[in-house]
């Protein structure tokens, strides 16, 4: 009498364990998972066009940018540390790009495989620095920034160069209505994660950030974890600067300005936590989506760009401050 009705009990615990799983896995993203919603909620109520998909086709295609900046940035902050280089960087590798390609389509490959390896570069620079001075990232990054722009403005003060039309298929070309730069960012997004969360690697970028001198007792070289943590940062920053002029046409010296801030922001909101340690990528991408969603509808509201500053800086505040009262014991 007893295994009959205990098979209607395994079938149901069968139905339900992948929805268990399913809500375990959001549940750290329920703040701005929640956010989102009501974010949608109030476009489509004060917005006519905000909740099309052709609006929505747009808002991925313009964020894949912002994910890229904040995915390196996600990495860096996983440490402990912060990188104020990307949008110097960016300015650098948007005029590299430009101006080396300078409209010759047999450049353009050499070119990115080339721009790619100087962030790269540049990043691994900032972490090698940062862990043999013992100086804080801030800076480091700051100064390396200062280094690179003004580079930048000395080359030239205006755009150079110029890039094929077919260079542009990279930020508005699409397959299946999807834009090629969101399958990109996603590809990138989903192989992150994996390094993040089943290497050694990964592993230890981790352990570095919770606690930085228990992960040397352990035998994890800080000089490494900083190395890959900022070349990654440096990579995806360049990354970022290559689809910019993808989506610009040229390079400019200012191009990156304001991206070292702007990358901070989805990073917060996505629950990373600034201290390292914990966090992750899903919840960057999530918070680049809101932000890129928040400026979008702001845009149809015809916000001033000052105010969606202000906005911003607000959303920053409210994340830290939520993460410390988190942090704090009871």
């Amino acid at each position: 009498m007893i295994e009959p009705s205990a098979a209607p009990s395994t079938k149901i615990n069968r139905r339900v364990q992948p929805l268990v799983l399913v809500w375990a896995a959001l549940l750290p993203y329920r703040i701005v998972l929640g956010l989102l919603a009501l974010l949608l909620v109030i476009g489509s109520i004060f917005a006519e066009r905000f909740s099309t998909v052709r609006n929505f086709m747009n808002v991925l295609e313009q964020l894949a940018t912002l994910s890229l900046a904040a995915l390196g940035q996600t990495v860096v902050i996983l440490t402990g540390g912060i990188d104020l280089t990307i949008g110097a960087l960016i300015s650098a590798v948007s005029m590299l790009t430009s101006g080396l390609i300078n409209g010759h389509s047999e450049r353009v490959l050499p070119v990115i495989v080339a721009v790619l390896t100087f962030g790269a570069l540049v990043g691994a620079l900032n972490g090698y620095l940062v862990e043999r001075l013992r100086v804080h990232s801030l800076i480091i990054t700051l100064g390396m920034a200062s280094v690179l722009q003004g580079g930048c403005l000395l080359y030239s003060r205006g755009p150079v160069g110029a890039v094929p039309r077919s260079f542009d298929t990279l930020a508005f070309g699409r397959i299946w209505g999807v834009p090629i730069s969101v399958l990109l960012v996603v590809t990138i997004y989903l192989g992150a994660w994996y390094l993040l969360k089943y290497t050694r690697t990964g592993r230890q970028l981790y352990a570095f950030g919770g606690d930085a001198g228990y992960a040397r007792l352990l035998g994890i070289s800080g000089r490494r974890v900083q190395i890959v943590a900022f070349g990654t940062s440096g990579l995806c920053a360049a990354a970022a600067g290559v689809l910019l002029v993808s989506r610009t046409g040229i390079g400019e010296p200012l191009a990156g300005a304001g991206f070292d801030l702007a990358s901070v922001t989805p990073v917060v909101v996505g629950g990373t936590i600034l201290a390292g340690g914990k966090g992750g990528v899903v919840g960057t991408f999530l918070g680049v989506l809101l932000v890129s969603l928040l400026n979008n509808l702001l845009n149809f509201l015809d916000v001033s760009t000052y105010y969606q500053w202000i906005i911003q800086g607000l959303i920053i505040i409210a994340a830290v401050s939520i993460q410390l009262d988190r942090g704090r014991p009871e």
